[in-house]
């Protein structure tokens, strides 16, 4: 497959991600502890057996995942779930995203990627957009919601960076799983008096976590190997879109007349700080 092939089946998969969580806690099929549970622990037993059937160079040690990328990993799936209860697929895949953007070109910039005037009047018309998003109004989203989205957003552009330049990325992504599992399992002793499932809710909580998440995440890893962390922050752009018009077709969502100003605000200005390519080239290090 070319990184441009692997990339496009990634980004469904993350707007998949929104639209099978949205719906799952959106009609209060499951409860968002739960939820995260069955996520990241379908998606280590799913992903465990694989990474020894697949033949991978450079698997083992470090390579197999660490504890920063799995607390980062149930940071972002907690948070995820979390939000939400009170977001739609389209505006939470905007907020998170844009968080996301923010993140990486932070990052990118941390390991020696510059940016010109053009790219940082892009990246303050990406943050005023996001801004606008969250200002109170009536059309404004759950402020705790986006707050909680905006956190998701962090630690999911922290775990994609920590992953650049991966070279197990199945036996790494089933490593990270697995060390998410303690976490989650702290999460829901700590919710468990709100613990409810129904057999819809921990369906789609698993389709998310072996097909969307585990499976999506070995794809990213290893699309990650050839993006540059400004073009992963840009490419990721894409997922809100998708999202926004699989909660339009799919879950009867409607978009208003704020969440598409701030989209037009969120993607043009991000676009914009990373169309140039960098001033230097930027080190890569194994995470």
């Amino acid at each position: 497959m070319t990184t441009t092939i692997l990339t496009a089946f990634t980004l469904m998969a993350f707007a998949a991600n929104s639209l099978l969580t949205r719906q799952a806690l959106g009609s209060e099929l499951i409860d968002p502890v739960s939820f995260t549970l069955l996520r990241l622990g379908s998606g280590a037993l799913a992903l465990l057996p694989l990474s020894r059937l697949v033949s991978e160079k450079h698997a083992p040690g470090a390579q197999r995942g660490s504890w920063g990328s799995g607390f980062a990993l149930f940071a972002y799936a907690g948070a995820f779930s979390l939000a939400y209860l009170s977001l739609n697929a389209g505006v939470g895949a905007l907020i998170l995203f844009g968080s996301v953007q923010v993140t990486m070109i932070t990052g990118a910039l941390r390991s020696g990627e510059r940016l010109g005037a053009v790219q940082w009047v892009g990246g303050m018309v990406a943050i005023g957009g996001l801004v606008y998003l969250l200002l109170p109004g009536v059309s404004a989203p759950d402020p705790v919601g986006g707050l909680l989205m905006s956190a998701a957003g962090i630690a999911w552009g922290v775990y994609s960076m920590r992953g650049r330049g991966a070279p197990a990325p199945v036996s790494m992504t089933a490593g990270n799983f697995l060390r998410s599992v303690p976490f989650a399992l702290l999460f829901a002793a700590l919710g468990f008096a709100s613990m409810h499932l129904e057999p819809a809710g921990v369906f789609l909580a698993i389709t998310s976590g072996v097909i969307t998440s585990g499976l999506g995440y070995v794809l990213w890893y290893r699309a990650l190997r050839d993006l540059t962390t400004v073009q992963a922050s840009l490419v990721q752009l894409l997922v809100p879109v998708l999202a926004g018009f699989g909660g339009v077709l799919l879950l009867s969502e409607q978009i208003t007349t704020r969440l598409a100003l701030a989209s037009v605000f969120i993607l043009g200005g991000v676009a914009l700080a990373v169309v140039k390519p960098p001033r230097q080239k930027e080190h890569r290090s194994s995470p």
